[in-house]
């Protein structure tokens, strides 16, 4: 493995550990900063909607830069916000470190499997790509954890310094040993990017994909209040229920692309969709009790993310019969539209806490989450008139 991958991995994981561990912080965040429980987790919508816009229009506008000097500078920007956020003098100096460190979030992920597959050979693509995109699943697994238990011994500011720590070892990293010249070529255009927005059955997946994680992070975003409040767990355990969380979402990713495998995407989806919306509504009765709690997360976490792996093969089907000159762009589409469902499930989230209170935040987020499954649905009958061919020979899908 090239020493170059090491460094976009690490990338990664710096880039997952930023986006989620606040997660774990909001009610430290929100006591400190003198806010409420609903504009701490605004903090958690406003990076997704940085990611969301991020990658396709800056990917966009960034098409003709060296592909080093870019993921460089996207790695010092990020840096650079996570330092803003360490210092932010107050809330609104934190919303621009959180929308900042969003914005390179989007656009390293969309570059990043480009120069990933350009430090290996080609028989070895797929592999570089699961390597980078192995940060994340790391990042939930220890990251996102690690840096719950040190905001809440040393302070949420300390996360974020710890963070630009890691993104400044994968600059250096970068620096020395990623090529100069990488071949790529030029991202789609914005005009080419907005026609795949004119196909209904892009649209239905992309709505797939918003509401079914929507759903999930209307209760996700404030699990750690939920275990604070309602369960009676101390801050300093709640790293600990993260970390139980982490280690499922990673067999449940493993899990989730086996079963897409096997039933197809639709099935496969079909299935985690409906365990998720039971997952959640059982949350509604186990949050009080801290055993219970425990053992609902840990299933939660099996199938919060499992259902990726056949949204993004689900996606590139698709945009093969309908937008086949731009596959890619079709599939970086369903990422934004994974953070949108974030941005929206947090919002939604917050005004849930606000008019109804924590307690009411499980259950209509099953409720959300059912809406995907009826969407999915509604996308397999429409498939049963015209089946979809198998994936494409050779076709990398990345998440």
């Amino acid at each position: 493995m090239p020493i170059a991958l090491l460094a976009l991995t690490l990338s990664a994981f710096a880039i997952g550990t930023t986006e989620f561990v606040i997660v774990g912080l909001i009610p430290t965040m929100a006591a400190d900063l003198g806010v409420s429980l609903p504009s701490a987790g605004l903090l958690v919508s406003l990076y997704a909607l940085g990611v969301a816009i991020g990658a396709p229009v800056l990917t966009a506008l960034t098409s003709r830069l060296p592909r080093k000097t870019l993921l460089l500078a996207l790695m010092l920007l990020f840096s650079a916000g996570n330092l803003l956020a360490w210092q932010a003098p107050g809330y609104a100096s934190l919303v621009a470190a959180r929308i900042l460190t969003g914005l390179t979030h989007g656009v390293f992920f969309s570059i990043g499997s480009t120069i990933a597959t350009g430090l290996v050979s080609k028989d070895k693509a797929a592999s570089a790509i699961a390597t980078m995109f192995s940060g994340l699943t790391v990042a939930l697994v220890s990251g996102v954890p690690l840096g719950t238990f040190i905001g809440q011994h040393f302070g949420w500011r300390q996360t974020f310094l710890a963070v630009a720590g890691l993104g400044l070892i994968a600059v250096l990293g970068s620096w020395l040993f990623v090529p100069r010249q990488i071949p790529h070529r030029h991202s789609a255009s914005l005009l080419q990017q907005a026609r795949v927005l004119r196909e209904p059955r892009l649209l239905l997946v992309y709505a797939m994909t918003a509401v079914g994680y929507g759903g999930s992070f209307i209760a996700f975003t404030y699990l750690a209040p939920m275990l604070e409040q309602r369960a009676g767990f101390a801050p300093g355990a709640v790293g600990l229920v993260m970390l139980a969380y982490g280690v499922s979402v990673a067999v449940g990713n493993i899990w989730g692309g086996r079963l897409a495998d096997r039933r197809g995407p639709i099935g496969a989806l079909k299935l985690i969709f409906a365990l998720l919306a039971a997952v959640l509504l059982l949350l509604s009765f186990t949050a009080a009790s801290k055993p219970l709690v425990v053992l609902t997360v840990l299933l939660w976490g099996a199938v919060a993310f499992g259902n990726v792996a056949g949204l993004q093969v689900y996606v590139v089907q698709q945009a093969e019969r309908h937008a086949p000159q731009a596959v890619d762009v079709a599939s970086g589409f369903n990422i934004a539209a994974f953070n949108v469902g974030i941005a929206l499930g947090a919002w939604l989230g917050g005004g849930i806490v606000e008019t109804l209170g924590l307690q009411h935040l499980p259950w209509i987020g099953a409720l959300v989450v059912l809406g995907a499954w009826g969407l999915t649905a509604w996308s397999g009958k429409l498939d049963g008139r015209r089946p979809l061919p198998p994936l494409a020979a050779g076709r990398v899908v990345a998440h």
